[in-house]
């Protein structure tokens, strides 16, 4: 009898706010102060906070999540367990893989991309959902060892040179992409640096689309 692999559903709300959901149940990603208030997601069994920055998590944010799902599970690196530590964050790190049903989560790096000299480099972790879907939060980390069919790619920051987010997207190969950490930046240029990573995925046969947010896709 003939396997067939369950459809998970992809839903980004703004900035980097992402939801993926699959079989009734729903994992959230860096629900942070840029994105607008998410108070009506149900069956949340986890959320991912890739670093501690108040545009990927915000206390707010977190309490509207858990008291519509109190049982969701929080994960994140040391720097969000310490900076959220009213909340139970379960800490992980780079090489780390967490079961959370129906959710297979792989997590690499540790720390956030360079800003500026002057200012304190956090911890940060990619997030790879089950084998499909990944987003390295503000790094440029490699899942050593992975194809990427997926990808989550960040385009505007004030770490962020467009240039280096397409040397990532040529190096990682995915076979699809799409922009996040997009707030920050005009429509017009979003438009500029969507064609930037368009070109860079296509050059190596991926397909590129932009979600707007609330918009979705099966992955």
């Amino acid at each position: 009898m003939q396997a067939y692999a369950v459809m998970m559903k992809l839903t980004k709300y703004e900035h980097s706010t992402l939801v993926i959901e699959k079989s009734g149940a729903a994992l959230v990603i860096d629900p942070g102060s840029f994105t607008m208030p998410l108070s009506d997601i149900s069956g949340v069994v986890a959320i991912v906070i890739t670093h501690e920055h108040a545009d990927h998590w915000t206390a707010e944010q977190l309490t509207r999540l858990l008291d519509r799902n109190p049982k969701a599970r929080i994960l994140g690196p040391a720097g969000v367990a310490a900076a959220a530590s009213d909340f139970a964050v379960e800490t992980v790190a780079g090489g780390d893989t967490v079961e959370v049903e129906p959710f297979t989560l792989r997590f690499f790096g540790e720390k956030h991309a360079v800003i500026h000299s002057s200012i304190p480099i956090v911890d940060n972790v990619g997030v790879l959902v089950d084998d499909s879907l990944y987003y390295a939060g503000d790094s440029y980390t490699v899942p050593e060892g992975v194809e990427v069919d997926t990808l989550a790619v960040p385009i505007g920051a004030p770490w962020l040179k467009i240039g280096d987010a397409m040397d990532y997207v040529l190096e990682l190969k995915p076979r699809r992409s799409f922009p996040v950490h997009d707030s920050v930046l005009s429509q017009i240029g979003k438009t500029m640096t969507q064609a930037r990573i368009e070109a860079a995925t296509q050059q190596n046969g991926g397909e590129f689309f932009v979600l707007e947010a609330g918009e979705s896709f099966d992955l």
